[in-house]
């Protein structure tokens, strides 16, 4: 009988001792912890796979509880639900929505009205990052042609998307993880011959009742308050004017340059617009700074800080090569089939911690870096020795299909073409809206009405997975997304740490570690002197403020994979038979869905940082407070619409 089996029956009969096995399984998971936050170069994925062979082997849990969230029903809607929202992307719709939305908008308070009216209803049914990636080029866009800052727009952008998906279970990964862990809980507890198991799967709009309220006040936060705390990074405005970030380049002058014998001045490259140049580089001479009667040789390298426009125009000048890369096209032939990209790194890129010159760009992706650029940092100025890290943006030169290619690789948070727009097939775009909704009311149906509906499996009330890929089917087979997009749009990073992340959890709930926390946490609490009718109210602020603050340092969907176990032992293991497991349940899943405070808590945040010119700081003035707001929000909502009376 497991821990939380024996919490049903004897929840404070005596106090619990942490087992060997469980010993292993919480110091395995500590470990991930540290290794999160202290191994930024290792990726996320790599941990949780290896601590979930480790406890494995260690006999915590066998091999067939370790492979559970490779099978689970919620893991494999998520997988669809990224080809799915590809496939409104590949189409153009959502490009549509975010034209509409700011098309008319004049000044930045109405911009953020007409985002808020938008994005929070739309993310209710989208996963948060494709939807941020298709607003991204249309705010900077408007940014641009209304001379307002990105920096006072796009946070508020990946905010009111994570406050949005907390509205519906599918507005989030962070809700069908959760959903996940409860379903495997109670099968595990039918099993084991427990008539009625206290715990329950969420259904559809379960969360919409405290998601709704709590997304209205973080958009009130961000159209009221925001504004009041968000930077406004003037300089941006001039960089928009050219093309949104200044990066650092470096130029070798080759020997059939027609600059080669000219002066700086002679040369023309003192006057052009948004360009400066910093230095050259010539054998063991450095010349900085550059006058205009400085000689131009061949075997030069100048570095020049500029915008992609003007940086565009240079890369033309026969002989002028990029000398981050010297695999950079410069046959004239072959750079007519070429265009410039820009690409912002992800955390998990396997270039991060590499310098430009090791990154091998071309053997990788058939690319080259041309330039640089790391928001709120100045680099060094020989670009080939920087060591790449997440956030930095690339500018690349590449083929017309990288952007096709790599849009979804979990390699880049963003990848988007300079100069032009990625080709769209507009005339599927109906048919993809209206496939889409299918699967919401189809979902919405099953969610609601499907146990007491007697159509078979088609309306059942478990049956995400099976629409998810139906839809995925009927997009691919009305060529609203081809099967590479729909392949290349599952994050499989994602996927498998949540895999894992489950797996983890198993091994906390069976070991015992889960109860062991559960029991001091209720013990600690009734030693400080809090009485019983308020000591469920206790625990519940206890699990959320927990949950979110390891949500703010490392993955939300791995947080919520393991914290579900302990919340719903610390429900358990209350006085008198305990207390409903339903509100600490919603307690995980929204402090795991709602991150602002740092710019890696939630990926959109990160999304957001070098566009819209932010820096950590920037995150905990504007963010904290909204965390803040909304733990107070939950507290008081949670038990309001999912009371602690029963444990059911």
């Amino acid at each position: 009988m497991t821990p939380l089996l024996l919490a049903l029956g004897t929840a404070a009969a005596a106090p619990i001792e942490l087992s060997l096995d469980g010993k292993i399984a919480l110091g395995v998971v500590l470990l991930v912890f540290v290794g999160l936050v202290w191994l930024r170069r290792v990726p996320i994925e790599l941990l949780f796979l290896t601590a979930l062979v480790g406890v494995t082997l260690a006999g915590v849990i066998n091999p067939r509880e370790a492979l559970q969230g490779f099978a689970s029903p919620a893991v494999l809607f998520i997988a669809a639900l990224f080809a799915a929202a590809a496939g409104l992307r590949s189409t153009g719709a959502l490009d549509w929505v975010g034209t509409q939305v700011l098309g008319n908008a004049e000044t930045e308070q109405s911009a953020l009205r007409r985002l808020a009216l938008t994005v929070v209803p739309v993310s209710a049914f989208v996963l948060n990052t494709p939807l941020v990636a298709m607003f991204l080029p249309v705010v900077l866009d408007w940014c641009r042609q209304r001379n307002v800052s990105p920096s006072r727009i796009l946070l508020p952008l990946s905010y009111l998307t994570i406050v949005g998906g907390v509205c519906t279970l599918i507005g989030t990964s962070t809700t069908l993880v959760v959903n996940a862990k409860l379903s495997e809980m109670r099968n595990i507890m039918i099993e084991q011959g427990v008539a009625d198991p206290p715990v329950q799967e969420l259904a559809f709009f379960d969360i919409t009742a405290v998601g709704v309220p709590i997304a209205l006040a973080g958009a009130a936060y961000v159209l009221l308050i925001a504004p009041k705390l968000l930077p406004n990074r003037t300089e941006l405005i001039q960089e928009l004017g050219d093309r949104r970030r200044e990066y650092l380049l470096e130029m070798l002058v080759q020997p059939e340059c027609p600059l080669v014998g000219r002066t700086v001045q002679q040369a023309g490259l003192r006057n052009l617009p948004g360009l400066f140049l910093i230095e050259i580089s010539r054998d063991e001479e450095i010349i900085t700074p550059v006058t205009p009667a400085d000689m131009i040789r061949a075997g030069d390298r100048m570095v020049f800080t500029g915008v992609v426009q003007t940086i565009a125009d240079l890369e033309r000048i026969p002989g002028l090569v990029p000398a981050a890369d010297m695999t950079y096209e410069f046959h004239p032939a072959q750079r007519t089939l070429r265009r410039l990209t820009e690409a912002v790194l992800s955390r998990t890129s396997p270039l991060i911690g590499r310098s430009v010159r090791e990154a091998n760009f071309r053997q990788r992706y058939n690319a080259a870096i041309v330039a640089v650029h790391r928001n709120g940092e100045r680099l060094t100025n020989k670009i080939g020795s920087i060591r790449l890290e997440p956030g930095d943006t690339l500018l690349l030169q590449t083929h017309a299909e990288f952007v096709e290619a790599y849009r979804n690789s979990r390699d880049f948070y963003l990848v988007s073409p300079v100069g032009e727009t990625s080709a769209r097939r507009h005339d599927r775009a109906l048919v993809a809206g209206v496939l889409f909704a299918v699967m919401i009311l189809w979902l919405t149906i099953a969610g609601v009405f499907g146990g007491d509906l007697e159509l078979g499996n088609v309306f059942s009330n478990k049956p995400q997975a099976i629409i998810g890929f139906a839809i995925v089917v009927l997009m691919i087979g009305t060529r609203c997304l081809s099967t590479e997009e729909a392949r290349s749009a599952i994050d499989l990073q994602v996927i498998l740490t949540i895999a894992a992340a489950i797996g983890l959890g198993q091994a906390l709930e069976k070991s015992g570690a889960a109860s062991f926390i559960a029991h001091h946490l209720v013990d600690g609490t009734a030693a400080a002197g809090i009485s019983e009718h308020w000591q469920a109210f206790v625990l519940l602020a206890l699990i959320y403020l927990v949950t979110a603050l390891f949500t703010e340092m490392i993955s939300n969907v791995a947080v919520a994979a393991m914290m579900i176990p302990i919340a719903v032992e610390v429900a358990l293991a209350g006085p008198d038979g305990g207390y409903a497991t339903r509100p600490f349940v919603l307690a995980v899943a929204l402090a795991a869905s709602l991150s602002f405070a740092t710019p890696i808590g939630y990926q959109t945040n990160l999304m957001v940082m070098g566009p819209g010119g932010y820096r950590p700081a920037d995150y905990l003035r504007v963010g904290l407070p909204l965390t803040l707001v909304l733990w107070i929000a939950a507290l008081l909502l949670i038990p309001l619409f999912a009371g602690f009376a029963h444990p059911v």
